[in-house]
């Protein structure tokens, strides 16, 4: 039996902090803030983060981040890359633990060697990695030590067409509708914090995205009994209106449309990068904070794009670019819809996401659906022009134009006009996009994203009318396998499990 580890120490080191231009104002360690989710043992994320907000001896924050570095060391099994520098005078401190801390974790901060804010921190253990089934049995208090919020105005809306959920109408019609040859749709029951499914239709390889949120909720909270569809595919599903006999079905979508009435989560893009952030991904919505390139004053005047020919729109942007290459710069990386287009209009090379911070705008335009980088796009410090769309995501809602964006026409008409705009009202410009930033950062946070699957699901179960089954054909979704770590859950005392 593996002795299990006592407490961890996991401190960061911060070195040689002055408030830039003015060395006779050094940053008070006292007086600079710290604060975050991974501060709580209880807020079990795949990786945990908090952030530090450097402010001088007269007690005003820092706006510029200030010259020298944060330096982290790590030890035992948690992994803490380099802090992210959000160029704005605040830093994001990330770690992914691979074993649980049975006897606590303590996080130390430092200014040379003055502790810095309420440092050190202490977290009673256990503190839980990513892969420990130990599932908190109070939804609330769960959801209140999370900080989630009361109200998801999109999911009050998506829910408003479906006051009573019929399981048997639902299993009766929607592998109909649905399951067919083409169909990617999946279908869930929830019982007893266990996962069941089966598959309808032939395209449901992407059920490995769904599979893993499910599972990683369960292994932090108890999950509400229920039965549900998830769509896989690109395109929302129930077009049917609310008024109309038969009425719609709540199918579950990553995207929603002004024409549909499918219920939307976070889109698996930025779910999947959230669960694989520091292992299997590089681009996520903690990542990208401290990759926004050169500082406003220093980017490229330019309005910038790079994507796939997955809409037309996104042809005549390169049309536009070579007529116009004083205002913008585009190209497409690869053809599959318009092949024939690749010899008129060129194939550019593939450019590194973080480098499309280099530019001053960024331009936001539909793939198949809503494009799946605008929640990457709106955390860089760029100014985003956005096409107006009938497709949105989960988070869409709380966005306005000329607030957090500026709008474009769907046909691009008035883009060139924008971007000249943009040129000319230089300090607008960049306040829109710096509140847009600000904003983003506070709706894309990681731990907002488990609430609001959490609240989608939880809806789901109080609007259903019957008791979800485990029906014919659907399989147990098991938890993964982690045979190096021990999860010792208190809540199941005694209680040993090596996942």
């Amino acid at each position: 039996m593996r002795r299990l580890p006592r407490a961890l120490l996991l401190q960061l080191q911060l070195a040689l902090l002055v408030a830039a231009g003015a060395p006779e104002a050094p940053v008070s360690a006292r007086r600079s803030l710290v604060w975050g989710p991974g501060l709580q043992a209880a807020v079990v994320l795949p990786v945990r983060y908090f952030y530090l907000q450097a402010v001088n001896l007269e007690g005003h924050n820092l706006t510029r981040s200030p010259p020298g570095s944060v330096k982290p060391r790590e030890l035992v099994r948690i992994h803490v890359p380099k802090p992210l520098d959000r160029n704005d005078g605040t830093f994001l401190i990330r770690y992914r633990m691979y074993e649980t801390a049975n006897e606590g974790l303590k996080i130390e901060v430092l200014y040379g060697d003055e502790h810095v804010a309420q440092s050190p921190y202490i977290l009673k253990g256990p503190v839980y990695h990513e892969y420990c089934a130990c599932p908190e049995e109070d939804p609330q208090a769960w959801q209140t030590i999370l900080s989630c919020p009361t109200e998801e105005p999109q999911i009050a809306k998506d829910f408003a067409s479906f006051p009573s959920i019929n399981l048997q109408q639902m299993l009766n019609e929607v592998p109909k509708r649905f399951g067919d040859e083409r169909g990617a749709v999946v279908h869930y029951t929830i019982l007893n914090n266990h996962i069941y499914r089966r598959s309808l239709g032939k395209y449901t390889d992407f059920k490995m995205f769904s599979d893993e949120i499910l599972l990683s909720l369960a292994r932090k909270v108890l999950l509400p009994d229920l039965e549900f569809y998830i769509n896989l595919g690109d395109w929302p599903l129930e077009h049917r209106k609310v008024n109309e006999t038969p009425g719609p079905v709540p199918i579950i979508s990553w995207c929603g449309s002004l024409d549909s009435r499918d219920i939307i989560l976070p889109t698996y893009d930025i779910t999947h990068s959230t669960l694989e952030a520091m292992r299997g991904v590089t681009n996520d919505l903690l990542s990208i904070q401290g990759n926004t390139g050169p500082s406003w004053i220093n980017k490229t005047e330019k309005a910038f794009f790079r994507g796939r020919d997955s809409r037309e729109e996104r042809l005549q942007l390169v049309q536009l670019s070579k007529e116009n290459p004083q205002l913008l710069d585009a190209g497409i990386t690869g053809y599959f819809f318009f092949q024939e287009k690749e010899k008129e209009l060129g194939k550019a090379k593939l450019t590194g996401f973080f480098d499309f911070f280099k530019y001053k705008y960024q331009v936001n335009v539909d793939g198949t659906v809503a494009a799946y980088r605008y929640p990457y796009l709106m955390l860089g410090d760029s100014l985003v022009l956005k096409q107006d769309s009938p497709y949105y995501e989960h988070f869409y809602v709380a966005l306005k134009p000329w607030k957090h964006y500026v709008p474009i026409k769907r046909n691009l008409s008035d883009l060139l006009e924008k971007v000249k705009w943009a040129k000319e009202n230089d300090e607008e410009a960049k306040n829109i996009a710096k509140e847009g930033q600000l904003t983003a950062r506070d709706l894309l946070q990681p731990h907002r994203l488990y609430c609001y699957y959490y609240r989608v699901l939880q809806k789901y179960a109080e609007h259903q009318a019957s008791k979800p089954e485990i029906r014919d054909g659907m399989e147990l979704v098991p938890q993964p396998e982690d045979s190096t770590s021990i999860c010792e859950c208190h809540r199941k005392n005694p209680f040993r499990e090596e996942l």
